[in-house]
């Protein structure tokens, strides 16, 4: 009997300061956290202060040196930089350290390859991965310089280098279309809620601030919950109840994170996307993270990537039960804000009046007394407005209702 136990990596975490950037220390903290998730081990962190990246190393000559003693003395098996190298820095930096090197990028693209389960999901990570490989294949050298062996491959030949990136390409082609077709079954469900004119809320925020736990206690949609980085990934709809008989339908979204890799944000567009058609912004924000405001400016600098404006945002200050000081918090670039905890259910129920409200600020309040040959009327009421009051008399129907903007002439 072998007793088949798996080695658990250990990784130096490896970040340069730059004189444009700050928040390094922020930021290494948040690398260890998606080391933690991706299955590793962080045992130590070098930090270096230079006016900007060193092209061929990423890190000086001295820090370099001081890294190599660093894998040594730590039994590192390998070592994870905070930014995304080039080809020749990843290889330059495996040449001088001898282990094994990994950048920001590489870690994310690894938690979403373990998180994905729908077939959907599964085809935006392998694309983003495939994206990532392809410009890094020039980065390989005496490997790839080979000519591709076996039987039909003598003659002038083709190099392993041109023949990986030929089958790259093949393959990311075929993602593409694949896609494509979501993309397609997408936009015809897309099409049959505006059909229908049923109102969309995409929740969106910081990567672990409670999106999840959110739509879980707003709707018993029993999405994972963890305290990790990207617990969740695939997309999830469903349906809310508003006190006032009026529905709203609640997208989930992949949570954001700064330093979020462009492959990421293309693979992933049909999917972000969801917050691009919304009728409505639910931001959620970690209250208890010192780090919030930064949250904040990164979630609304992915949603403009997106192409994502003119649309009402509440923000939803969370995890209120793990704060301290209980501060009155602010978003400016929102138009309303609630303070919430989703795992205590607090807020909850102002947070349901209040997308009520919301809803129906976009609509017309009626009051009309149709003859009873006309009770179709408040079928079409019914189905695409919110009833207030309904009195059946001798003449006719008295309805007072909230009709929206493109009902009313119809009615």
């Amino acid at each position: 009997m072998y007793e088949m136990e798996a080695q658990i990596e250990r990784v130096i975490l490896v970040g340069v300061q730059t004189s444009e950037s700050d928040g390094m220390v922020q930021s290494l903290l948040e690398l260890r956290e998606l080391v933690e998730t991706a299955g590793a081990v962080a045992v130590g962190t070098v930090m270096q202060s230079r006016e900007t990246v060193h092209p061929g190393t990423y890190l000086g000559k001295g820090k370099l040196e001081e890294l190599k003693e660093l894998v040594y003395d730590l039994d590192a098996t390998g070592i994870v930089c905070d930014d995304e190298l080039s080809p020749a820095q990843m290889n330059n930096l495996e040449q001088e350290l001898e282990c094994k090197v990994m950048d920001r990028t590489m870690v994310i693209l690894d938690i979403f390859a373990g998180r994905a389960r729908t077939s959907e999901g599964k085809i935006q990570v392998e694309l983003a991965q495939l994206k990532y490989r392809a410009a890094r294949l020039v980065g390989m050298r005496a490997s790839l310089s080979r000519l591709g062996g076996g039987i039909g491959t003598r003659g002038p030949g083709e190099k392993k280098l041109e023949m990986d990136r030929r089958l790259i390409h093949m393959r990311i082609g075929q993602l593409k279309s694949q896609l494509e077709e979501v993309q397609r079954h997408r936009d015809l469900i897309r099409t049959q809620r505006e059909k229908n004119r049923t109102r969309v809320a995409a929740i969106v925020g910081y990567t672990n601030a409670g999106k999840s736990t959110l739509l879980n206690q707003l709707t018993g949609a029993d999405v994972l919950e963890e305290d990790q980085l990207f617990a969740t990934l695939d997309p999830t709809t469903r349906v809310l109840d508003l006190p006032g008989r009026q529905q709203i339908l609640l997208t989930d979204t992949v949570g954001f994170i700064r330093k979020l890799p462009h492959h990421l944000i293309e693979a992933f567009k049909s999917t972000l996307e969801e917050a691009k058609y919304a009728d409505l912004i639910l931001h959620v924000v970690d209250a208890s993270n010192s780090q919030k405001e930064e949250h904040m400016q990164v979630v609304y600098d992915t949603l403009r990537q997106l192409g994502v404006a003119d649309k009402k945002v509440i923000t939803l200050f969370n995890k209120q039960d793990l704060c301290e000081e209980k501060e009155q918090l602010r978003d400016f670039q929102a138009d309303h804000v609630l303070h919430i905890s989703a795992k205590k259910k607090q807020g909850l129920e102002e947070l349901k009046k209040l997308l009520e409200e919301v809803l129906l600020e976009d609509q017309i309040y009626v009051e009309r007394l149709y003859p009873y040959e006309k009770a179709g009327m408040i079928a079409m009421i019914r189905q695409h407005g919110q009833v207030v009051e309904e009195e059946y008399l001798p003449e006719g129907i008295a309805v007072k209702a909230y009709v929206p903007m493109e009902v009313y002439p119809k009615i």
